[in-house]
Order: C-alpha cells, then sequence, then structure tokens
C-alpha cells in the first residue's frame, strides 16, 4: 500500500535543487507524481504530489530534518489521490487575464470566481514587457472549475466586468481537453 502525500520545498535557488530533492524522495522509494516548480526571486519552490509506499512514510518524515538542514524549507501533509467526486458534472474552463499590473488583481478576480462558487484549479501569474511603454503587464492563466447550475454567458460578462473594473483584458473558454 502506498501513501499520497504534498510535499512542499522551497529553497535558495541553485543548480541541483531538483535533482536533491528528488534524490531524496526516490531514496525512499517514492515518485513525484505530479509537481509544479519555479523559481520565484531568488528562491525555488517545489509543490509535488508523491507516493511512497505506507512503511516507509514515518522514516521519510523523520529524514526530511537533512533537507531542512541543508537550508530547505519543507512541509509534508497527507492527501488523497484522483479527482474529487464533489466535481462530478462540472465543467473546466480556462481563464486569461492581461494588463496594467497593479495591487490587488488576484485577489479581485478570485474573490469573484469564489462568490460563484466557482474552483480554481490552476493558476500562473505573472509580469511580462508591456509592447509600447516599456513597463510591464500583468498576465494570470487559470483553470477553474465550474458548477452545472451556472450560466455560463452570465459567468463570462460578469468576469468581463471585474476585469473592465480592475482595467485588464478577460478570456473565459472552455478548458482544451
Amino acid at each position: 500500500m502506498r501513501k499520497n502525500i504534498v510535499l512542499t520545498v522551497t529553497g535558495n535557488d541553485k543548480i541541483g535543487i531538483v535533482e536533491e530533492v528528488t534524490g531524496f524522495v526516490l531514496s525512499f522509494e517514492g515518485n513525484v507524481d505530479s509537481s509544479k516548480m519555479a523559481r520565484l526571486g531568488g528562491e525555488f519552490a517545489m509543490l509535488m504530489l508523491v507516493s511512497l509506499p505506507a512503511k516507509r512514510f514515518d522514516e521519510f518524515k523523520q529524514s526530511s530534518q537533512k533537507l531542512r538542514e541543508m537550508g530547505y524549507e519543507i512541509t509534508i501533509r497527507e492527501t488523497k489521490r484522483g479527482f474529487s467526486a464533489r466535481f462530478e458534472g462540472w465543467s473546466s474552463y480556462q481563464i486569461k487575464v492581461r494588463g496594467a499590473d497593479h495591487e490587488g488583481i488576484i485577489h479581485e478576480i478570485t474573490q469573484h470566481l469564489a462568490e460563484q462558487g466557482i474552483s480554481v484549479e490552476t493558476m500562473d501569474t505573472g509580469m511580462e514587457p508591456a509592447p509600447m511603454s516599456g513597463g510591464f503587464l500583468f498576465t494570470m492563466e487559470a483553470i477553474v472549475m465550474v458548477p452545472p447550475a451556472l450560466d455560463i454567458a452570465e459567468v463570462r460578462d460578469e468576469l468581463a466586468d471585474v476585469g473592465d473594473s480592475l482595467n485588464v483584458d478577460t478570456t473565459f473558454e472552455p478548458a482544451a481537453a
């Protein structure tokens, strides 16, 4: 029997950080089932779904202290595998947001989604050079799960209204399968 955990690791960005952490997971017969990793400023952050033999879980948790001693911050959280049954019948949509950067864009967009009962599955945000001004544009892409009771045209229009109030462009389209 295997246990599933969400493992988060952050540390100073350096060459070999992914190799060190995945080697540690492998040393406990663990497997990285899925992950998101990125350099954020001078830090490198890893978010991984790891499966490992249940009999090795306690040893894994105790030995994670070795990673902490190497300067990494670690969290280990048990989880269940698979797609949540609560999303049966829900539809997957992709949201894109782009516009002049300012405080509160992520908060306002996600507040609106939460008020509608829409669940964020993934979200990536960043900055890109603006083509004309030399400044920067905020970018966001998200995959969300929409409850079957919501009117998609209404969701799209309301999200556009929120975007207009934030001075950003939004798109809301079915997610690619």
